[in-house]
């Protein structure tokens, strides 16, 4: 049976507010709020009659409402998961793909919020604000040439990831403290990454020759545990680590032994594998860490400007539109089938790769 409404649902709230303003102006589009406190019974019945799942992000996200093969198979009438932002890594991408579910993020979204952070961290690295801070709260009598920073002008940075986030790193980094720009992203050509600012070169260069290495891609199959012992091994003794793309991409273990051994100068961590991290983490003990807790894509700004582009993103998937920020257009052929059966329309053509 067709419908001509379209049911979206989400738990709890969406980022910002104004993401359900913007969709409670269309009479063709019913938001279905639900509480992860609410019965199973209730939101499996309510979940499984609905065509869209703006998901939470993943610290947030309660089982058994991960984006899994389990949820697609109480989801008969699901066409499309949305993140919340850049990340998907709460979505079994595959898993969509094969059951015609569209994922889709807001990817650009919050590249200004993360990108400040990432440098942020650098500079807060280099200048030993973080040590500083915590010393001065406990002694009486210090001794500031002890803790002598460094400046990050003329240094190089290597950017694991070059997408828009890493894109916008470069930028900040290159324009306004006129370092070394070098990238990894073995999806782009040498002249896609030069077109972005940096030098393209195999991650083991990158670790020998930069003095700051900063992560910018997603969380996969791929990148889960790329940095372990050999990497930080790799990376030089004064060079230091940042993190704010995903948990998991990092051996905490490995990080954490290669800091202590003096391996490698500091790290700034936005994200662990188990988020928040226990208190008692080893990480948080060293004092050549300085960790937050996944907030580098949280800012005021940021929050409203995701929410916004989720909102749209959904009008454009109910109105048959191919969505700006599409992951898995493999998924396409049996989804349109899927979407046509029942919203009782076909969507639009997917709109041929340039060769």
């Amino acid at each position: 049976m067709t419908t001509n409404v379209k049911r979206l649902a989400y738990f709890e709230k969406w980022v910002d507010p104004v993401a359900e303003e913007i969709l409670g102006q269309r009479h063709d589009i019913e938001l279905v709020r639900r509480r992860y406190a609410d019965p199973d019974g209730d939101n499996h019945q309510v979940m499984a009659r609905v065509h869209g799942y703006q998901i939470a992000p993943r610290t947030e996200l309660h089982e058994p409402w991960f984006g899994d093969a389990d949820l697609l198979r109480r989801c008969p009438e699901l066409l499309a998961i949305s993140s919340t932002g850049a990340g998907f890594d709460m979505v079994d991408v595959a898993a969509c793909t094969a059951h015609g579910v569209l994922v889709c993020n807001q990817s650009g979204s919050n590249k200004e919020a993360v990108a400040e952070h990432a440098l942020g961290l650098m500079l807060a690295l280099a200048k030993n604000i973080g040590i500083t801070d915590r010393a001065l709260r406990r002694e009486r009598d210090l001794d500031r040439f002890l803790y002598t920073g460094r400046e990050l002008r003329g240094r190089t940075v290597g950017i694991v990831g070059i997408g828009q986030i890493g894109t916008r790193t470069a930028e900040l980094c290159r324009g306004l403290l006129g370092m070394t720009v070098l990238a990894h992203d073995p999806y782009l050509s040498a002249d896609e990454v030069a077109a972005r600012g940096a030098t393209k070169v195999p991650l083991d260069e990158l670790l020998a020759r930069s003095d700051f290495v900063s992560v910018h891609c997603p969380r996969n199959d791929e990148t889960f545990g790329m940095f372990g012992a050999a990497q930080f091994a790799a990376m030089r003794p004064t060079a230091y680590f940042v993190n704010t793309a995903r948990g998991g991409i990092h051996d905490e273990a490995a990080l954490e032994a290669a800091l202590a051994a003096g391996r490698i100068a500091g790290a700034g961590v936005d994200v662990f594998l188990k988020e928040p991290p226990d208190p008692d983490h080893p990480l948080l003990r060293l004092p050549n860490v300085i960790a937050t807790p996944h907030i580098a894509g949280i800012t005021e700004e940021a929050l409203a400007t995701m929410a916004e582009a989720a909102a749209y993103q959904w009008i454009q998937i109910f109105e048959g539109r191919v969505p700006p920020r599409l992951v898995n257009p493999e998924a396409w052929p049996h989804y349109a089938a899927r979407f046509e059966r029942i919203l009782g329309f076909a969507p639009d053509p997917l709109p041929a790769r340039p060769a």
